[in-house]
């Protein structure tokens, strides 16, 4: 079994968690005031808003050294709603992984929302976590506790498929901020 660190309490921090709890994983959820409790899972979850990335790289980046980092950010302008703020031939990820060159950064979870994640579902449809990285054992790993938890993991392909996750993310994201789809629902994929 996984020992998981998710950084984040919220929404989807909790979502996640609960996920990888009912695959027998153990969690250690760490919210904004937890700065001196250091991370002690082999797998990391950013489960905090892409506007607060940097800080906490900047915090914990020694810890994250030789972890599995899971980058479930959709890094769009949080003032407009219209547009990722990630040059076009680059992700969140992708600047994550720079940031972290110890670590094996992949993105997933930024496909689905929290609702669909502790439900199992969407419409009549299992939920699905995407998952895009460049280290298959990563991949695995976290395929793992994705399918241990009752959701389905398909792979998205390499860490460069995370711009294509962002921008499905995105469109979701500004869908459901319009009223459009339901923030319950969200894309089912049937595989």
């Amino acid at each position: 079994m996984a020992h998981l660190t998710i950084l984040g309490t919220g929404n989807m921090g909790q979502a996640i968690a609960a996920v990888a709890t009912k695959g027998g994983h153990t969690v250690q959820l760490l919210g904004s005031n937890d700065t001196d409790t250091p991370v002690s899972g082999d797998v990391v979850v950013l489960a905090v808003p892409y506007p607060v990335i940097s800080d906490v790289i900047a915090q914990r980046g020694e810890q994250l050294a030789g972890k599995i980092v899971v980058d479930i950010t959709n890094p769009l302008n949080f003032e407009t709603f219209n547009s990722l703020v990630v040059p076009a031939d680059s992700s969140a990820a992708a600047e994550i992984a720079a940031k972290l060159p110890q670590s094996r950064v992949l993105k997933a979870f930024n496909t689905t929302f929290a609702a669909t994640l502790a439900a199992g579902t969407v419409g009549p449809l299992t939920t699905t976590v995407q998952i895009a990285v460049d280290d298959a054992d990563a991949k695995s790993t976290l395929a793992g506790i994705v399918t241990s938890g009752g959701l389905n993991a398909i792979d998205a392909g390499s860490l460069t498929r995370a711009r294509e996750l962002e921008a499905l993310g995105f469109l979701q994201i500004t869908l459901a901020a319009a009223d459009k789809v339901s923030w319950t629902g969200g894309f089912g994929m049937v595989a």
